[in-house]
This record gives structure tokens, sequence and C-alpha cells, in this order.
């Protein structure tokens, strides 16, 4: 494969090339990364420390807050150094190992996004029967098979990366290496990986945005038979989730489900989608979410007795 290319290395030009404005670039993402670090660990901890959140729905967020972590490393450290950087170069290597990450953990949260859906629907539509499906071991399962679904969709966008031929120029208009940005550079003709594309990761994300969407309308129409206890308990988990599957998919079917056509707003859609999402996911699940807000207090306040 590599026999085809003449380019070794690719220049990302970032989201700016002023000198003033990539400082600003600096300090905005370098807080906004150090936010998401800082509001998924604590989700992670205090799922993982804590009795009272040991339920199948906080099993599938910790692995939201996970993958939000490391889909956003995947992009978020290597911008914040290139804002320093004058020549902002990414090896072939580099750029190809960029494509499988970003896809592997965007995929694993699209995922655990329909699991969470999936969750949320026999938890209220199938109540007695919720804690008997459900169990630990099908969690498992199923995060297992998620995480083989994610590697098959990134080994894919790999192989198709690694199939285009590139003889220059060398200069990706974007901040970060993605199949479609590459698809510019290459010397050959695209238009068949570019279908391959949308019907890979376009697909995915528009079936699995349909599929979460239906599941939720199924699950609002079946609270008109709860408690107006359980009801409203019920409607704010799902508005919670909703929420964060309009913020993620969105941006993603604008993107990945339309022809190899570049747009000024793509920079700042992929934004929204690589660094926005995983920064405001710990918000709306702590700041609407009692449950976790308690267990944190209680875990901040053993570990004050502690101390004294």
């Amino acid at each position: 494969m590599h026999l085809k290319n003449n380019v070794t290395e690719f220049i990302l030009l970032g989201l700016t090339q002023d000198p003033f404005k990539k400082k600003i670039v600096f300090v905005i993402f370098f807080l906004f990364y150090l936010g998401i670090l800082i509001g998924n660990f604590l989700i992670i901890a205090t799922i993982k420390m804590s009795r009272a959140l040991q339920s199948p729905m906080y099993f599938f967020i910790f692995y939201l807050s996970f993958s939000d972590t490391c889909f956003s490393t995947s992009v978020a450290p290597r911008m914040i150094v290139d804002a320093l950087l004058k020549n902002n170069t990414i090896s072939f290597n580099e750029c190809i190992v960029q494509v499988f990450s970003l896809h592997f953990f965007g995929c694993l949260e699209i995922f655990v996004l329909i699991l969470m859906a999936f969750d949320r629907y026999m938890a209220i539509c199938k109540p007695l029967h919720y804690m008997t499906i459900m169990n630990r071991r099908v969690c498992n399962v199923l995060v297992a098979v998620a995480w083989v679904g994610s590697c098959v969709h990134s080994s894919t966008q790999v192989l198709l990366a690694l199939s285009l031929p590139f003889c220059g120029p060398n200069e990706i208009d974007h901040y970060f290496c993605d199949l479609q940005p590459l698809l510019k550079l290459a010397c050959a003709d695209t238009y068949a990986i570019n279908l391959l594309l949308v019907s890979n990761s376009g697909a995915i994300c528009t079936v699995s945005f349909v599929m979460v969407m239906i599941s939720y309308v199924i699950i609002l129409h079946s609270l008109r038979n709860h408690s107006a206890e359980g009801r409203r308990k019920a409607l704010s988990t799902c508005i919670s989730h909703i929420i964060v599957v309009i913020l993620f998919f969105g941006p993603g079917i604008f993107i990945y489900t339309r022809p190899a056509t570049t747009f000024s707003i793509d920079k700042m859609i992929a934004v929204f989608y690589t660094i926005g999402t995983p920064l405001v996911n710990p918000l709306i699940y702590t700041l609407r979410n009692a449950e976790v807000k308690n267990a944190m207090k209680k875990l901040w306040n053993k570990k004050l007795i502690s101390d004294d």
C-alpha cells in the first residue's frame, strides 16, 4: 500500500493560521480539554466507587464517559500542541493511527448510546423483567459486542485510507486526520471510496440515530401508564439521554452523510462533536441527575471524614 504513496507526512492547517488566534485557540481548548478530563473522570470514579450507582444505566454511563474521554483525547492534545507550533506536521503512520482511534471511540460512543436507549426501554416498558434480562453478564456481553463492532468499523476506515494513493499536495485543511479530508488529497478517483464512507460512517450515524429516537418515542409514549412520580423521574432521565443523542449524532450526520465536499463550517461542526459533546455530557449527567450528585456528595463527605 505504501509503495503508491510519495507522501510521508501531512501538514495540518488547524483552525487558523493567524499567530494571535492560535494562542487564543490554545488557551480555550486547553481549558475545554481540562474540563473534559475532570468532568468525565469524576463520573467514572463516582460510578466505580459508589454502591448506589451499580445499576445497568450507570454501567453504560461509565462507558460513555470513558469513550468521551478517549474520543476527545484522540484529537484535542494534538490540536492544543499544534496551536503553539509553526509547522504542524503529522507523519503518515500517525495520521492513520488518529483515523483509527477517532473512529473507534466515536463508534463505541454510538453503540453505548444505543445500549443506553435499550436499557431505558427495558427499565420503563418491561420493568418486571428488567433485572432478569439486564443482569451484569448481559451488560458485559453487550459492551464487548460494542467494542468488537467499533474495531470492525475503525479498521474499515483505516483500510479505506491505506487504499488511497498520495502524491502531493500534503496539506490537510483540518485540525485532525479523517478520511474525508484525506480524500481531497488523493491522486485518484475517490468516488467509490466516498460511497463506501457514506455507506459506512454515514449509515452508522443515521441508522443508529433513528433507532435511538424511535426507542425513546416508544418509551415516552409508554409513560402515560406510569404514576406521576414515576413519569417525572423517567422523563428527566430520558430527556437527558435525548439531549446527548442529538448533540452527538447531529454533527456526525452532517459530516458523514454527504458527498466528499467541504464547507467552511465543517471545522466548527467537528469541534462541536469532538470537544463540545464530551465537555457537556458530564454536566448533563450530573446537573440533571440527583442520584449522581448525591453519590458524589457522599463520597466527598466520606473522604473528608477519613482525612480528619
